[in-house]
């Protein structure tokens, strides 16, 4: 483990306006998406669809990271260039989704635990030959109002982020690692919080006892938010505040920045968010984003699977990161999404 290459990639991704575009979506999630603009999911609509993505002009002035799935980490440009090399030559550093999905946690139940530690020292150095710089892993942390997560549940994926996480380090990729305390359910944000702050001290706890270096690593964690189906939905203001709050009590300040997912948030309230918390000032690590739907909605619904409609698509690409990136510092506004 080289730990300034480590540094170096972590600091790139999240440098100044710049965020990550989550493109790791499974085949079946995918078809999901593909589904709603009736386009039917081939190995070459989904190769076309993200080249349409990563050709975009001038999508590295706020990507500094892409997180590739493994079956896209292998395609190619219609001019026979590895998406990892195109990525790489235009200063976005490939990553490369690496859990194998989250399973029913034995005896625990309504509680799940991300599966895929079989076999990864190997597919790691794979996939670094292949190009990739870094990795993620996504724990998926269940949540009600009363009962999930069980202390054992945030234990049994807190562990599991760490072995990925030293296990990556030790293979020379940057981990970002994913404790995602999900936004589905009716319980308000002051439980969110305290579940979220049970998360992440788990986490770390579990990190630094698998020495982890944190200064080599990326958090990706949910917001804290109230639930989809909570009857009192928190303002913007009070997203900001808990969730740096959070952040503030938890995560070291080596880490060298925090890529929130969007949870299913709408794409403006992604970025509302996202530019509250950068409008409160400078905070240990760089506030950013790694945006998954969020990104790319407005993406597919310029598409339609069209080939004539791939600069519209490419154009929705770049102002969606462009408003993001201006979040990053602060200086979006809403208004903005009306904009010529």
């Amino acid at each position: 483990m080289n730990i300034d290459t480590l540094k170096s990639v972590a600091n790139a991704i999240v440098a100044q306006q710049k965020g990550v575009l989550a493109a790791d979506e499974s085949n079946a999630t995918i078809k999901k998406r593909f589904d709603t603009i009736q386009v039917e999911s081939t190995e070459e609509n989904r190769r076309r669809y993200r080249e349409i993505m990563f050709t975009a002009d001038g999508i590295e002035r706020t990507v500094g990271g892409v997180i590739l799935y493994d079956e896209t980490l292998r395609q190619r440009t219609r001019e026979g260039v590895p998406f990892p090399t195109l990525l790489a030559n235009r200063g976005i550093a490939p990553g490369i989704k690496v859990d194998l999905g989250a399973k029913a946690l034995a005896l625990h139940p309504g509680e799940k635990v991300t599966e895929g530690l079989d076999g990864l020292r190997e597919r790691l150095a794979e996939y670094r030959q292949l190009g990739a710089q870094f990795a993620k892993w996504r724990a998926v942390i269940e949540i009600d109002e009363h009962d999930l997560p069980s202390a054992f549940g945030i234990r049994a994926n807190a562990h599991a982020l760490a072995r990925y996480a030293a296990l990556c380090q030790e293979a020379g990729l940057v981990p970002i690692v994913e404790p995602e305390v999900l936004m589905d359910g009716a319980h308000g944000i002051e439980r969110c919080e305290a579940v979220t702050a049970q998360a992440l001290q788990a986490v770390f706890a579990e990190l630094d006892a698998h020495r982890v270096q944190f200064e080599g690593m990326l958090l990706k964690p949910n917001m804290v938010i109230a639930g989809k189906k909570c009857p009192r939905q928190a303002s913007v203001q009070d997203v900001a505040e808990a969730t740096l709050r959070c952040l503030r009590r938890y995560v070291p300040s080596a880490v060298p920045g925090i890529v929130f997912l969007s949870g299913g948030q709408s794409a403006e309230d992604a970025t509302d968010h996202l530019n509250a918390m950068n409008a409160m000032g400078p905070q240990p690590w760089a506030v950013s984003f790694s945006y998954g739907r969020a990104l790319q909605a407005p993406v597919l619904a310029a598409w339609q699977g069209q080939e004539g409609q791939a600069a519209a698509a490419q154009q929705a690409l770049l102002k969606r990161c462009e408003l993001n990136g201006l979040a990053r510092e602060g200086k979006y506004e809403r208004a903005m999404e009306t904009a010529a």
